[in-house]
């Protein structure tokens, strides 16, 4: 299969079919008219009726569905171009893997894996079969990180001293009795789900591992993490504080600010905006990007190879490595660990 330009066909095995698959396979139909979608991979007859009905009402004759994706891949990879795997967190590195080792571009939902450790099996798998492999972070994929991460990195803003990230979210009440509570599929609870954003883009825009790593959780009954606390030290020596509660009146947003000696930085988890503050004369002023583009447009410029990899997996390694460090300590009521040796690689 060769890679194809953005604007010519491309066909795509979507992999799974809930809520959030439904989200991106509208914005895809509504949008890519050029994108195809030959086949489905979900188990749950009712959650592949509902994407049935979805893509029936843009006038297209529903797909089959595949539930066995070992089965797909046998006897459809070779139709297909790509996959876009939007299923429960702790079947993401195997997924992946499979439609990568098919020849697959694959296109991944967030968080990219469980761990480390499966998250340098995918960077190794991505390495030998010569493909893309792009994680749907919005925040990576946002302009406005991009911007960010960009400044900070070309040292114009002098070092990062410090940065102090908050995510919350009634997420408690909106995801019970769902497999975003149960750890066997989720793997986390409100830090490795909504939270997993503030994480990535913490990481992003650090530009470097984290070494060491304080952090608590308080489950709130349940049986996963609800709040989470956690204080952290670059390899440089920065300091980073991330804060999330996911027990909170009906809302969802957050704030992570970068502090350098010559400037703050303000933006949000999935970015959608960026503020400098050089002086507190001069206040907070609003930094121009391009126009934001999509998850999918920006899969298919990475394809094209129109764009570097926004969201490459080795952004979601370090995420891996911290999101490591910060259960190890947790579990440990907020024992001090180092970077790397939560979790053997």
């Amino acid at each position: 299969m060769n890679t194809l330009k953005s604007n010519h066909a491309i066909s795509v095995a979507i992999i799974g079919c809930g809520g959030m698959a439904r989200h991106h396979v509208r914005s895809i139909l509504k949008n890519f008219p050029h994108t195809r979608i030959p086949i489905l991979c979900e188990p749950s007859q009712p959650a592949y009726e509902q994407m049935a009905g979805l893509i029936a009402g843009f006038g297209l004759e529903p797909p089959p569905n595949q539930p066995d994706l070992g089965i797909l891949l046998d006897r459809h990879a070779a139709e297909l171009d790509a996959a876009f795997i939007i299923t429960p967190h702790a079947l993401h590195h195997d997924q992946a893997a499979a439609c990568l080792e098919a020849g697959l571009d694959v296109l991944l939902e967030k968080p990219m894996v469980m761990n480390a450790a499966e998250a340098s099996s995918l960077i190794r798998m991505r390495d030998r079969s010569g493909r893309h492999l792009v994680v749907a972070f919005q925040g990576s994929l946002s302009p406005h990180v991009r911007k960010a991460a960009g400044l900070l990195a070309s040292g114009e803003l002098g070092p990062i001293l410090n940065i102090n990230a908050q995510v919350w979210q009634n997420w408690k009440s909106l995801t019970e009795h769902t497999w975003r509570q149960d750890p066997a599929l989720s793997g986390g609870g409100f830090l490795f789900d909504t939270g997993a954003h503030v994480l990535n883009t913490v990481a992003d825009l650090a530009g470097e591992d984290f070494s060491e790593i304080a952090a608590w959780f308080d489950k709130r009954g349940r049986a996963v993490d609800i709040l989470g606390a956690i204080m952290a030290r670059l390899r440089s020596g920065a300091l980073v504080t991330i804060n999330a509660c996911g027990d909170t009146i009906p809302s969802c947003w957050s704030d992570v600010r970068v502090y350098t000696p010559d400037a703050i930085l303000k933006t949000g988890m999935w970015g959608g905006f960026l503020e400098i503050q050089r002086s507190e004369k001069e206040g907070w002023q609003t930094v121009q990007v391009p126009p934001s583009r999509g998850v999918w447009e920006q899969f298919l410029a990475v394809r094209a190879g129109a764009i570097a990899n926004p969201s490459p997996p080795e952004v979601g390694l370090r995420m891996a490595r911290l999101w490591d460090a910060i259960c190890a300590s947790a579990g440990q009521d907020g024992s001090l660990v180092r970077v790397g040796e939560a979790h053997a690689e």
